[in-house]
């Protein structure tokens, strides 16, 4: 959850706390092995476990080979039933699970650890899992299932490799957060992220159930929730009389459906952690039972992301409805914790409510802060009557903590380090660091999300214990999460996409020793057969950051004058080999290798893609046109800010499409884009696209930042202009606002069309006056229609050669 634009989160105890000082009582060498460097040695293990002895040989896996568990061990054989299972599915194996002490793998009870862990022992006789709690078991599992390697031929035996493992965790919540409230995810997709979770040992998974947009948990006593609550419109673009306007987005869960799903998760040592979001993000909840407000009325579903002011009511029936819902909601979820949310409640409802004031009043509170307090504590309490615990967004902080609610920390780190130090346990999930509906790239065929750009890099790079917690309070760090707030995720696929594989990065961060060296370049090495695994299991992993990226060498101004153009080609990660082609048919593994910038003539079509050592193809292959109409072409993904602002977000073209395309980069803040290197000397004419979004941001406090632009026609112009940067400082240094700014140079206005009878996406071109300006000239697009109805952005500009004629 986040105030639109912004970088916010727009939304076991202790005892389970060991980290790698636990006395690991497992017959393993404690020589201990730094993570491996890149190369094609590295053991294939993510996260990297806390010691590893390599061995010599290998052990020969091959069909009929035999799983053997304890008798009566039902954790352990379902541990191995897991392994079994993935191991088929991988790589063709038929494996026999059975009872007793022989087999090619067994299965042993041992040590006096951890629930979480567990040894390894590899060798040409066979291996051994050895480990005292039932999740140590199946982390044993899981480390042996990548030691297999990469999928391979179906029914061929595999080579693990002979090593002795000594593991355990750092931390004991090692999470992802699922928001289904903005864009419903179905059950059987979530299901297939948990199978991707317990590959890297994550072991929590927190569902965020309720919000504005949505009431996705069946409450058997409030059916409202789910038949109103559950369902929305699309928001309004005025899209023409060919628009589906109205359209119903929603869905929601059964109590069912949830246990089973909790069930599922279980035999894959997760556990599922619910949200209920109070007090704020409520407006469905309102929708719903409109006596649970606080001012009348009664509100639709909102179609709107960021901070709505729709608060409930925690007067005596409001209080005994959510205990209604928290009984169901234990009844389904067994979890120790349970997130109530808490917050960007903006109070303003609350200030303005006179019952509300009153209930301060007679509970002697005097800030609405307070109130939120109060009421955290009172659920904490209930929470707490029935063997359960309270956890909250960092927000729950202010008003005073009471002493049995726990904090996520989101707002940055500044939360977990008041939290801990004054002897509450928190999590770490920071944005944007964790954040994972941040982009990966600044590519243009990015799908939508937000653009506070975290890497693969950056993820892995991440330390979740602050520096500024007193080291005596440091066990209160219970660990860390990734979230994926869905307000631009509406598919499986781009859920998928946004998760993997970066949590593969963020596992390496709550399971690994933090003494080891980062080492980025190893970790890809070893991460590169779990994304093949992945992908071998149906998901969807981002090849981001193996992406291919061309540039051009010098300005495109000299590239347009140039005979052959010199184009470098990179990675955003050190891994694999680029290679390529120059007759635009796809690159494979004996295509040539990259070495250095290439020379190439104009209209010469590369394409290139990422390979492995093994010649597999590491990324999707990428294509660049070297031709003139590339270089006379600014894409929305190569423009940038006007300078009162930021392009904060990679955006649909409607607030509920399915299509990764088209998605534009845009400040909601200010419809002003800009291209910084126009090639206004070669320029006799342009077509600009443009594009006309649904503007469904609710900002709360944020609003007077929307920058409002005076209009001469009906619905607002399209004004094109030179030289507005250092315009728009002078402005500034002179604190005046000016529309259009002084000193720019208007190139070409157009009005634009009435919003009801023009399509979503149109193009206006026009002949440009010769002004005699020079390339690479800092060109200004700026709208002018009212901030009350749609939002428009330039999808593409195209600058000619040649006069188009009279305009448009």
């Amino acid at each position: 959850m986040m105030v639109a634009g912004s970088n916010g989160r727009g939304s076991r105890a202790r005892a389970g706390m060991a980290a790698l000082a636990v006395g690991l009582a497992l017959a393993v060498s404690p020589v201990a092995l730094a993570a491996p460097s890149h190369g094609p040695a590295a053991l294939p293990l993510v996260p990297w476990p806390a010691q590893v002895v390599p061995g010599k040989g290998a052990l020969v896996l091959a069909n009929g080979a035999t799983l053997a568990v304890p008798p009566g061990d039902a954790a352990a054989k379902a541990a191995a039933t897991l392994l079994a299972a993935r191991l088929s599915a991988q790589h063709g194996l038929s494996l026999r699970v059975v009872e007793g002490d022989k087999g090619t793998v067994r299965f042993v009870r041992g040590g006096k650890a951890s629930d979480e862990a567990y040894a390894l022992a590899v060798s040409a006789s066979g291996a051994v899992i050895t480990a005292s709690g039932d999740h140590g078991l199946l982390y044993g599992a899981m480390s042996l299932e990548q030691l297999a390697g990469v999928p391979g031929k179906s029914g061929a035996a595999v080579r693990v490799p002979a090593v002795a493992v000594t593991d355990a965790p750092r931390f004991a919540w090692r999470g992802l957060m699922i928001d289904t409230a903005r864009h419903f995810q179905p059950i059987q997709s979530i299901r297939a992220v948990i199978d991707g979770m317990v590959a890297v040992k994550l072991n929590v998974l927190h569902l965020h159930l309720t919000d504005d947009q949505g009431w996705r948990f069946e409450v058997k006593k409030y059916p409202r929730l789910t038949q109103v609550g559950a369902w929305r419109t699309q928001p309004d673009t005025g899209q023409g009389p060919d628009a589906d306007k109205g359209a119903r987005s929603g869905g929601f869960y059964t109590q069912a459906e949830l246990r089973a799903l909790v069930a599922y998760a279980a035999a894959r040592g997760i556990t599922v952690v619910p949200e209920i979001d109070l007090p704020g993000h409520a407006q469905a909840l309102v929708a719903a039972y409109p006596e649970l407000g606080v001012l009348g009325g009664t509100p639709p579903v909102s179609g709107d992301w960021g901070v709505n002011p729709y608060l409930f009511n925690p007067g005596p029936q409001g209080m005994a409805f959510v205990k209604d819902v928290l009984d169901e909601l234990m009844a389904v979820f067994p979890s120790t914790f349970i997130h109530l949310g808490g917050d960007e409640a903006v109070k303003d409802q609350w200030e303005r409510a006179p019952q509300v004031q009153a209930q301060m009043r007679a509970l002697g509170i005097k800030t609405e802060n307070g109130l939120q307090s109060w009421m955290i504590d009172q659920l904490g309490g209930y929470l707490a009557q029935h063997g359960r615990r309270l956890i909250g967004w960092d927000e729950i902080l202010e008003g005073g903590l009471p002493p049995s609610a726990s904090v996520m920390s989101w707002r940055g780190e500044a939360g977990a380090v008041d939290a801990a130090n004054a002897g509450h346990d928190v999590v770490l999930s920071p944005a944007p660091n964790l954040y994972l509906d941040n982009l990966q790239s600044d590519r243009g065929d990015a799908p939508p999300g937000r653009i506070a750009i975290q890497t693969l890099e950056a993820v892995y790079r991440y330390d979740p214990m602050p520096k500024g917690i007193d080291a005596r309070k440091a066990a209160h760090v219970l660990g860390a999460q990734a979230n994926a707030w869905s307000e631009y995720i509406v598919t499986p696929w781009q859920m998928q996409h946004k998760i993997f594989p970066r949590i593969g990065a963020l596992a390496e961060s709550v399971w690994s020793n933090p003494a080891q060296a980062k080492d980025y370049p190893g970790f890809l090495a070893r991460l590169d057969p779990q994304m093949r695994r992945w992908r071998q299991a149906g998901l969807e992993v981002a090849d981001s950051a193996l992406a291919v990226y061309f540039k051009i060498a010098g300005t495109r101004s000299a590239a347009l004058d140039a005979k052959r153009l010199t184009v470098a080609l990179a990675t955003q990660a050190p891994y694999g080999t680029i290679r390529y082609t120059l007759d635009g048919k796809p690159p494979t593994a004996r295509a040539r290798a990259y070495a250095a910038p290439l020379a190439v003539a104009p209209g010469t079509v590369i394409m290139a893609a990422d390979f492995a050592a093994d010649g597999a193809a590491l990324s999707a292959p990428r294509r660049f046109d070297a031709t003139r109409d590339t270089l006379l072409t600014t894409a929305n993904g190569a423009l940038s800010a006007c300078p009162r602002g930021a392009l904060g977000l990679r955006v649909p073209l409607n607030a509920d499409a399915t299509g990764n395309a088209p998605a534009f980069n845009v400040n909601i803040f200010d419809a002003c884009v800009a291209d910084d290197h126009a090639p206004l000397a070669h320029a006799k004419a342009i077509t600009v696209k443009v594009a006309r979004l649904p503007r469904n941001y609710g900002l709360a406090h944020d609003q007077h930042a929307v920058i409002a632009r005076y209009a001469t026609s009906p619905f607002g112009e399209l004004v094109v202009s030179a030289g507005c940067r250092a315009a728009e400082k002078a402005a500034n240094d002179q604190q005046k606002e000016h529309d259009p700014m002084p000193g720019a140079r208007v190139l070409a206005t157009w009005p634009l069309p009435d919003p009801a009878k023009a399509p979503q996406q149109f193009a206006l071109d026009a002949d440009l006056p010769q002004l005699g300006l020079a390339d690479e000239s800092d060109v200004c697009f700026q709208f002018t229609a009212s901030p009350a109805g749609p939002f428009y952005t330039v999808e593409q500009v195209q600058w000619h050669e040649t006069p188009r004629g009279a305009a448009k």
